[in-house]
This record gives structure tokens, sequence and C-alpha cells, in this order.
């Protein structure tokens, strides 16, 4: 079982975060990271677009990434939002370990603080 960081774009802090905690309260992510002020520039519909976006990177575990993408996909207000996965390779054991163990229980109480 491997940890996996999903990077997802969005169009404003407003909606990382609510991607975010919907992605916490269903327990598919252990973590959020927001970065606000993105620059981006990108093909769309034949024309270069350049435009700020908010990054959003969750970690989970490879068995919860599809049901992540699904739900980013579900609430996401861009037509093809950016969702990918990247295999996590090394880091502190014990930090992947707690990603695991966030990750591997269903129906768990949420409490955000």
């Amino acid at each position: 079982m491997s940890a996996q960081f999903v990077y997802i774009t969005c169009k404003d802090n407003d909606e990382a975060e609510k991607i975010g905690r919907e992605l916490l309260e269903n327990h598919l992510v252990a973590c959020v990271n927001i970065m606000d002020g993105m620059r981006s520039m990108y093909w769309w519909e034949g024309e270069i677009h350049r435009d700020t976006e908010t990054v959003l990177i969750a970690k989970t575990r490879q068995a919860r990434v599809e049901a992540v993408v699904e739900k980013v996909k579900q609430i996401h207000s861009y037509e093809c939002p950016c969702v990918v996965s990247l295999s996590v390779v090394g880091g502190n054991a014990e930090y992947l370990e707690w990603v695991l163990n966030e990750t591997g229980f269903e129906g768990r109480k949420t409490e955000l603080v």
C-alpha cells in the first residue's frame, strides 16, 4: 500500500478550501495543503490562457485515488479539472504511515477543528 499526493488546481482559495474540506470529511485524504496565487498558462479551446489559480495537494493512499478524483470532479467548477496522482517513493516513514492510517478507515466520526 503506497501513499499518493493528488495535485489539484482550483479557481481560487475558496474553491480549494471547499474541495479540501469535502475530501477530509469523507476520509478520502489525511491532509491537504492549499497554496494560493499560482500563475498558470495553458491551452484551452485553441487559445493560450493566463490565470491565477490555487493549488491543492491532498495526501492519501493508492486505494483512495479514484474516489478522490471522482469527488473532485463532482464539485469542481472547471469543466476539465487538473486532478493527478503522484506516487510517493520515499520520505519520513512515520508520516507516510500516518497518511495510510488516516485514510484506511470507513465511517469514522469527523471532527474538524
